[in-house]
């Protein structure tokens, strides 16, 4: 499926989901779940989501929003911060897809209703976030590492004491790297790796060594 926001299928399409709207592509991708859910493609303990940049931010206010939906999430590089994404680098070049917090105080409630920063809570009741996997990169000047940083910071320290939460929360940074473009096929490598045994370690996913 094609959430609402982007131009697979003109500009009226992309209009909806962007600024005020940008919550249509959260709803879409939601309940694009559910659909794999109920259609029985998958259920919630074995669903793990992934998404880079404009993609973490997806990942991320999905996970805030229904945690109950997903065993995994993978939010790599993403836009965690969204009262203050347009401070830093190239940051204000979105503000024509995000809106920005500073402009009136519209742009500043819907931002901080979808930013992934500002909406981590314990679920009500027996229910625990996904387990999550942050990456980010340590030179990545463009979406800086202070988003995935503040994040993960964050989830741990809401969840800090919290005897319901059994997955884990944590954040990956890689050293000498930037926001994905140019890395070595080592870093590639390593990344994959290590993203694949996260997931498989908590969707109880078996890896089968191929055999030739």
């Amino acid at each position: 499926p094609n959430p609402g926001g982007g131009g697979e299928y003109g500009e009226e399409w992309h209009e909806a989901g962007i600024k005020l709207s940008k919550q249509n592509g959260f709803t879409d991708f939601q309940c694009a779940a559910e659909y794999l859910i109920e259609n029985k493609y998958t259920n919630p303990s074995k669903l793990t989501i992934n998404g880079g940049s404009n993609g973490g931010l997806l990942v991320g206010a999905c996970v805030n929003q229904r945690p109950d939906l997903f065993a995994c999430a993978i939010p790599q590089v993403g836009v965690m911060d969204m009262l203050r994404f347009h401070k830093f680098t190239i940051g204000y070049a979105w503000c024509s897809d995000y809106g920005c917090a500073d402009e009136d105080e519209a742009n500043f409630s819907n931002l901080k209703g979808i930013s992934p920063l500002h909406n981590i809570r314990v679920p009500e009741g027996d229910g625990q976030y996904p387990a999550v996997l942050v990456t980010t990169a340590d030179h990545d000047d463009r979406v800086v590492p202070l988003h995935s940083m503040k994040y993960a910071a964050e989830l741990q320290h809401t969840f800090k004491g919290v005897a319901k939460q059994k997955r884990p929360l944590l954040i990956r940074v890689d050293v000498k790297a930037g926001h994905g473009a140019g890395k070595p096929t080592s870093k590639i490598i390593e990344e994959i790796a290590d993203i694949y045994a996260f997931i498989g370690a908590n969707t109880g996913t078996e890896c089968k060594k191929e055999v030739s």
